[in-house]
């Protein structure tokens, strides 16, 4: 029977990346995760097992390790660029896509000062970045993944479709809690940095300060915002899954609930996305 490969691709995944940069005054740390995925000419490994023209996924592992070494870690963009540009030096290679998660770690306070070189994590947020290459163009999307943010008023849901299996009640107001993800790619090479500095601020404020109808009116408002803090952006995703909390019946204990008490549940969730770019 004959058959015809349609697509292929290979590389490397959650290469383990940990650097500390060391300065008079401070250490930097840099705790990253690293995917290198590469499509090219190796239709021959794939058809007979001839494996000359492939890169070996530990080769792509090394260099991620090398080029760490080779210059201080500027930002998750610069460094998947620097990747990308690298693995396009290859003949048969035709395209990179090089994705960089950041782990969040945050330095110590004492006494009122960050400390040198002492670090607490634990956070759940997580800075990412993707660069796909080619020897045409190149793409570089940003984000930053679950990011957990609530805020305990200014939130309702109501008037929304009415049929026999609706059992949810209005809500004037509730608890609005979400899991954020987001990304966004950009119209021009910029300062990564800053760019996701104020791209995070614009989502944390936009969602602080909207009076919400629903979580899809939060979603679009907080895309808004980004694109109206930062002209380098040209679209941005969000993943907005509800984590609710859900009032407590305290009656069975002789009690009122005054909007107090309420259950956590994350199972089962509503799931709200969107892109927003500009017009």
């Amino acid at each position: 029977m004959a058959v015809v490969l349609t697509h292929d691709s290979y590389g490397k995944s959650r290469v383990r990346l940990t650097k500390v940069e060391r300065h008079a005054d401070r250490h930097d740390l840099f705790e990253w995760s690293v995917d290198v995925q590469l499509r090219g000419d190796f239709l021959p490994a794939y058809a007979v097992g001839d494996n000359r023209m492939v890169i070996a996924t530990d080769t792509m592992k090394n260099t991620v390790y090398a080029l760490a070494a080779d210059q201080p870690l500027a930002s998750p963009e610069a460094f998947a660029l620097l990747l990308g540009q690298h693995f396009l030096t290859y003949s048969q290679v035709s395209s990179a896509t090089i994705g960089v998660q950041a782990d969040s770690w945050q330095r110590i306070e004492v006494g009122g000062r960050q400390h040198s070189h002492a670090f607490v994590g634990g956070s759940s947020e997580r800075r990412v970045s993707t660069v796909s290459a080619n020897r045409s163009s190149i793409r570089v999307t940003s984000g930053l993944n679950d990011v957990l943010v609530l805020k305990t008023t200014d939130s309702s849901w109501k008037d929304f479709h009415r049929d026999q299996y609706r059992t949810l009640p209005d809500a004037e107001d509730r608890i609005l809690a979400t899991s954020l993800t987001a990304s966004w790619t950009y119209v021009r090479s910029t300062d990564w940095n800053a760019v996701h500095a104020t791209v995070r601020a614009a989502l944390f404020e936009s969602f602080a300060g909207h009076k919400s109808l629903g979580v899809q009116h939060t979603l679009q408002a907080m895309g808004a915002a980004v694109l109206d803090a930062a002209p380098d952006v040209d679209e941005v995703t969000l993943t907005l899954p509800n984590r609710h909390r859900i009032l407590m019946n305290l009656a069975p204990f002789g009690r009122e609930n005054s909007d107090a008490v309420y259950v956590a549940t994350d199972e089962p969730h509503g799931l709200i996305s969107g892109t927003v770019r500009r017009a």
